[in-house]
């Protein structure tokens, strides 16, 4: 007996979870391959959401009609938004959440989506079906012995094919730990020519709130107007934060690890996957900064129900009774006890050249790929490539145009061009440095960005886009207020005192006020009677006015921004034919023959990303393809 759906998706992490609901929601019914249940996005390492960059993402996810920002605002404990000293291009939310509550409003999401099913099992054999156009997927087999077919098919699968997990001398094979190993997949593309290897992450231990000390840690509180990451009206603000803290090594915790480096399966040959240089263990930390004689760490709560807590930046694969040994050198931990040591884990990933934009793999017709099988790290960028791989499978199979987000449009289009153009050596992890618009990519207006195309798609309803107007609206009226509305010297001049602001010698318009650094509109409002009664109409909201105060005062970056992105963005309509045979150009140096025979970008904007392909090659390929 064989089951047959539009679209299977192979792995219940944050990339399958937003991939099966895309796909379903647009129309296509679809089935959610996983191993567990009960672990569906389940939070395998850090217990938060977002971060420099990464908190870009998710509001992008949100505006494009995703739902992990949902999901996170219903399980928020704490939130912050982080870089607020910095530009607003920095400005990044982050949320510690409840893992527990997470992983449970993800299933409760995926079960009330309509023509969406889940079957608990293990995918071990990937089937296809050759054409004259050459290979396309045709379904999937279980280690259960249940064989699937679709027409689309996206794998998910994390850290789980091959897994093995590394903690000191011990080693067992898992996806991660308690959960086993997937094989199967990787034989399966191996035998049609897939390019694969191996990559590392870590996680650290697991302590016990009742064992710690918290009169010697430094208490970290959430903010004091806490924002949220959706912008949609499901969900609300965290109310009851619970606080983070700080915690730091010294010399004697560092002698205790350094004794077992030779144990050290990071550093005696064991583990050969390649790790996250931006996330580094603890024994990495001490080999590479060795001058140091302290590490800042983070105790971060894994719930409001429970005593567990995360210590992130102790991430290590050393052996248990040294982790256990050196934590208990740490003010605070001297008494602690360890739910669980920290370990390594090793998997299997494709290098990501092998994929279109859209996520669709080149050798195989119908499959997609998305999250940490394409050398990510994290839950955000592994969320993002879910969703858009859902949405283009989805959109593929009804015979519609694929999305493609361009680098100036959104975060998400920064990481797919680079994975799929640029490849990866290490875990790819997203930065705002990758970004070369990031005035353009705040966060505050992901929903000006995306929201537009979620509707189009139809991820975002008709009361949500009505809700986004609504905000552009009194964004636009906020500008033209500013714009239109003097200042006079007497009403302003004892606030631009008490912030240190140059006085004024003559009335200005507001607009020009809000362009000095350190003047707010909500400083204003307590000077000026007329500001205050504008910005307290009914439905103007503290995101409202934060954008409009944003894209006043950062106007000339943004305008410049945009004219640099025109610029370039001439160089991506201009297309190369995909069966340009680059070798037959002499012109062209032979490594930028062989990487763009490889790679095979379908514009010269592309073209101009891939390492190895100089100016002067660039060049070459406009002379013969048009300027």
């Amino acid at each position: 007996m064989t089951l047959d759906y539009d679209l299977i998706v192979i792995g219940g992490g944050h990339a399958g979870c937003e991939a099966a609901s895309a796909a379903a929601r647009l129309g296509s019914r679809t089935l959610l391959l996983t191993m567990d249940m009960t672990k569906l996005a389940a939070m395998s390492c850090n217990p938060a959401i977002g971060g420099v960059a990464k908190g870009q993402i998710v509001r992008e996810i949100d505006a494009l009609g995703g739902r992990t920002a949902i999901v996170t605002d219903r399980s928020t404990i704490q939130f912050r938004m982080l870089n607020r000293s910095k530009g607003a291009a920095m400005w990044s939310p982050r949320a510690q959440c409840d893992k527990q509550l997470f992983s449970e409003l993800w299933r409760r999401e995926l079960e009330q989506t309509p023509r969406l099913f889940i079957w608990q099992d293990a995918a071990t054999e990937l089937l296809f079906e050759k054409t004259s156009e050459g290979t396309r997927i045709q379904g999937v087999r279980t280690r259960m012995g249940v064989t699937f077919t679709c027409r689309a098919a996206i794998l998910t699968a994390g850290t789980f094919l091959d897994g093995r997990m590394h903690c000191g001398e011990a080693q067992a094979e898992g996806g991660r730990a308690g959960d086993a190993a997937s094989h199967g997949i990787t034989e399966s593309l191996v035998a049609l020519g897939f390019e694969t290897g191996r990559m590392k992450t870590g996680t650290p231990a697991r302590l016990d709130a009742r064992t710690i000390d918290f009169r010697h840690l430094e208490r970290q509180e959430g903010d004091q107007a806490p924002s949220k990451f959706s912008f949609s009206s499901e969900t609300e603000a965290v109310k009851d934060q619970l606080p983070c803290y700080s915690v730091y090594t010294s010399p004697v915790v560092h002698a205790v690890l350094r004794e077992a480096f030779d144990r050290s399966p990071l550093f005696n040959g064991t583990i050969r996957g390649i790790g996250p240089r931006y996330c580094p263990s603890i024994e990495d930390k001490l080999r590479t900064f060795a001058d140091k004689e302290q590490h800042q760490l983070f105790l971060e709560p894994e719930g409001r129900s429970t005593n567990e807590y995360y210590l992130n930046g102790f991430s290590s694969s050393l052996p248990w009774e040294v982790q256990w040994k050196a934590l208990h050198r740490i003010e605070g931990f001297e008494q602690l006890h360890i739910y669980r040591p920290g370990y390594a884990i090793e998997y299997d990933y494709f290098p990501p050249t092998q994929l279109y934009h859209t996520l669709e793999t080149k050798r195989v017709e119908g499959l997609y790929f998305a999250g940490q099988v394409n050398g990510t790290t994290g839950y955000e960028e592994a969320a993002a490539q879910g969703l858009l791989a859902g949405i283009n499978a989805h959109r593929k199979r009804v015979g519609e145009e694929p999305i493609v987000l361009g680098r100036d449009e959104a975060y998400i289009g920064v990481l797919i061009d680079d994975l799929v153009t640029k490849g990866v050596d290490e875990p790819y992890r997203m930065f705002t440095s990758r970004a070369e618009y990031r005035i353009l990519l705040r966060q505050d207006n992901a929903d000006v960005r995306l929201t537009p195309l979620g509707r189009k798609i139809g991820l975002i309803s008709a009361e949500q886009y009505e809700r986004f107007l609504e905000k552009k609206a009194h964004v636009e009226s906020l500008i033209s207020f500013a714009r239109e509305r003097s200042i006079k010297i007497t009403e302003i001049e004892a606030y631009l005192k008490s912030i240190g602001s140059e006085p004024l010698t003559q009335g200005k318009k507001l607009y020009e006020l809000l362009m000095r650094n350190g003047v707010t509109f909500e400083g204003v409002r307590r000077a000026v009677a007329a500001v205050d009664r504008f910005l307290t109409q009914e439905g103007m909201t503290r995101e409202a006015i934060e954008e409009a105060e944003i894209r006043i005062k950062y106007s000339g970056y943004i305008e410049r921004e945009k004219q640099i992105a025109e610029k370039l963005r001439r160089l991506e309509a201009i297309a190369i034919p995909d069966d340009f045979d680059y070798h037959a150009m002499q012109s062209l140096t032979i490594e930028a023959r062989q990487k763009l025979t490889r790679i095979r970008p379908k514009t010269i904007g592309q073209a101009s990303r891939i390492p190895g392909v100089s100016p002067a090659d660039v060049n070459v390929l406009l002379v013969k393809f048009g300027r």
